[in-house]
């Protein structure tokens, strides 16, 4: 159901008791927790862990455990804005977006105001999980061949698409935070932006890894006149340890608190968002060509955020929600896990596992790429995509002594006739970018939050609104150019008002009704790999949540080549069997960004962050526990 805002009195919600589990074993998980990272030699305060200090950073930690709530994010600074709102006795929707807006602020290449996000919720009331569909649209003018060249008739070169104004989609995430206070929160719009607007105000302090992300964009930054002027301070790349202000996205968040989302889809400031994209701002002399874009107000004025179903797949005993298309986070990795579900993991090597999970990722990567988009553009056959036949069918293709070759040809999920466990050639696979971000929040009374929030690429198209302090997302080449074959249009080409097929998977996990994990990543489409990775490793593997986390990714995603990070490719106890199994690794720096939780079963939350990934991430609890 469209919604954009409900003006409404906030109302508290009501506590319950703390999370029960099931027949869990407290103590192994404990002990192996402990084994798997050097405890610190004391648990900070709780006055240390949430204070604003001014002018130094908070320190990062990837492991926090204790009680009374939980924020993880890849960022100290926008950990601690959630936690803020935690200890002043907000919930997990409030945490959730005080955090995001601060990540506005301090890793604004990877999300913001100019963007858009999908978010999971678990209500601790009804024991529901919740979506909102926050992606960004096309606009209305945007056609099935709106990144063809009409000179040549061929694709528009993709780096030239991305810095465009043509690349721009209409911006979801003020209209996500508002619906999900609206529906969910107990604190005000202006309440939860409050510890971003402090902290664009006063500013943080550079580390190497915003210092590095903005040397990886220099070159196209400076194409842009108001972008080089706020990312480029005097001309220059930003110093690490010096201090980083964004007045100008201070006063956006302030004019979003006194007028609500309204204020970027309506009046003034949208007129200067269509004006920017139409006629991007490049700068005197820059060589690059910058396509104009197609947004207007009324495009922006007609934005509404949707609330869909969740997916749901059973694995293990456990329930797993993740968000439904237009994402295919969810029907993917659902697909995978049913496909996994057949299999005995824990009962294998590690080897033998990893390539069940290789091969589990390739076919749903198939099936993805044929069938899923908007649906409110194509019939997505959702529900058939994680039937459990369809899963044991596609099983069928896997071989425990070779690997399958990519592409691998799609089935169709509503076609029983046509399934003979044949593994056909398919087409080549889309691009996303690799960037986005990802937070997870949990509160006191049970409430969990797990949000994906992106400007696409890394930098987004590089154009920055005059004066606004937020850069544009490049949304809309996640579309398809072309159709997927002479014959098959795809469900993924651009439309007017259609949302672009995502890769984001923000995750909750239940066990006997009651949260157990909430976790996600960013990536591009590695999002879905690393999320599946990531459970099979807590779940089937026998690794602790730190360990899930930190190890290290593989990625294959119907290619074939599978992208490996450096500490798996050193390896040659899981490399070598690996490759005589078939399997073909390409080196790849990184992999992901998870931020996590668990809920223990003595009702202690845990959080977890990347410890090295992006630099290291952020875990921070309410209350510190001293196990």
């Amino acid at each position: 159901m469209p919604v954009r805002h409900v003006r409404r009195a906030r109302r508290p919600r009501s506590p319950r008791s703390p999370f029960r589990r099931g027949a869990c074993a407290a103590a192994a998980l404990v002990t192996s927790l402990a084994l798997a990272l050097p405890a610190p030699a004391a648990a900070p305060s709780a006055a240390a862990e949430g204070a604003d200090t001014g002018r130094e950073p908070p320190a990062k930690r990837p492991v926090a455990t204790g009680y009374g709530g939980a924020v993880s994010s890849v960022d100290p600074y926008a950990s601690r804005a959630g936690l803020e709102v935690l200890r002043a006795g907000g919930n997990a929707v409030d945490a959730a977006v005080a955090t995001a807006a601060a990540l506005g602020v301090v890793e604004p290449y990877s999300a913001g105001v100019g963007g858009g996000g999908y978010l999971v919720h678990h209500e601790a009331r009804t024991g529901r999980v919740h979506t909102i569909d926050g992606r960004e649209t096309a606009p209305a003018a945007m056609r099935p061949d709106s990144f063809l060249d009409p000179a040549t008739g061929k694709p528009v070169p993709f780096d030239e698409a991305v810095n465009s104004g043509l690349s721009v989609g209409v911006p979801g995430t003020p209209a996500t935070w508002e619906a999900a206070l609206d529906r969910w929160g107990s604190i005000s719009l202006a309440r939860a932006l409050r510890p971003a607007v402090r902290l664009a105000e006063r500013g943080f302090t550079v580390d190497e890894e915003f210092r590095a992300q903005t040397a990886r964009n220099e070159d196209r930054f400076r194409d842009f006149t108001p972008t080089a002027e706020l990312f480029l301070p005097g001309g220059e790349l930003p110093e690490a340890g010096s201090r980083f202000r964004n007045p100008g996205l201070a006063d956006t968040y302030r004019l979003m608190a006194r007028e609500g989302a309204d204020a970027l889809y309506q009046g003034r400031l949208a007129r200067e968002i269509a004006s920017t994209v139409r006629r991007p701002p490049v700068a005197p002399g820059a060589g690059r060509r910058v396509r104009p874009g197609l947004m207007t107000t009324g495009d922006l004025g007609r934005y509404r955020v949707l609330h869909r179903r969740p997916t749901r797949v059973d694995y293990r005993g456990l329930e797993v929600y993740s968000m439904a298309p237009s994402s295919s986070g969810g029907t993917t990795a659902g697909e995978a896990l049913n496909i996994l579900e057949g299999f005995d993991l824990a009962g294998m090597d590690r080897a033998r596992a990893l390539h069940h999970y290789l091969e589990a990722s390739r076919i749903a990567y198939a099936d993805r790429g044929r069938w899923v988009g908007d649906p409110a553009f194509s019939d997505v056959p959702t529900e058939e995509l994680l039937s459990e036949r369809f899963a044991k069918e596609r099983a069928c293709l896997i071989d425990p002594g070779r690997a399958l070759d990519s592409p691998l040809a799609p089935a169709d999920p509503r076609d029983p006739d046509s399934w003979d466990c044949s593994a056909g050639r398919g087409g080549a696979q889309d691009h996303e970018g690799p960037s986005t971000t990802h937070l997870v929040t949990a509160d006191r009374w049970g409430n969990v939050v797990s949000y994906t929030l992106t400007i696409e690429q890394t930098g987004g198209s590089a154009i920055t609104v005059p004066g606004r302090g937020f850069l544009l997302n490049n949304e809309l080449t996640d579309f398809d150019f072309t159709p997927l074959s002479e014959d098959v249009a795809g469900p993924n080409l651009p439309g007017p008002g259609k949302r672009p097929r995502s890769s984001m998977a923000p995750t909750i996990v239940l066990e006997d009704g009651r949260p157990l994990l909430a976790l996600g990543s960013p990536g591009g489409s590695t999002i879905i790999t690393t999320v599946l990775q990531t459970l099979l490793n807590r779940l089937d593997l026998g690794m602790a949540l730190p360990e899930a986390v930190a190890a290290p990714r593989l990625s294959q995603r119907n290619t074939a080549a599978t992208p490996a990070e450096p500490a798996f490719l050193e390896s040659a106890a899981e490399r070598a069997p690996l490759e005589r199994l078939g399997h073909r690794f390409t080196p790849s720096p990184r992999i992901g960004a998870v931020a996590a939780l668990e809920v223990l079963p003595d009702g202690r939350v845990r959080a977890v962050a990347e410890p090295e990934r992006r630099g290291g991430g952020s875990a921070m609890v309410v209350r510190p526990s001293r196990r």
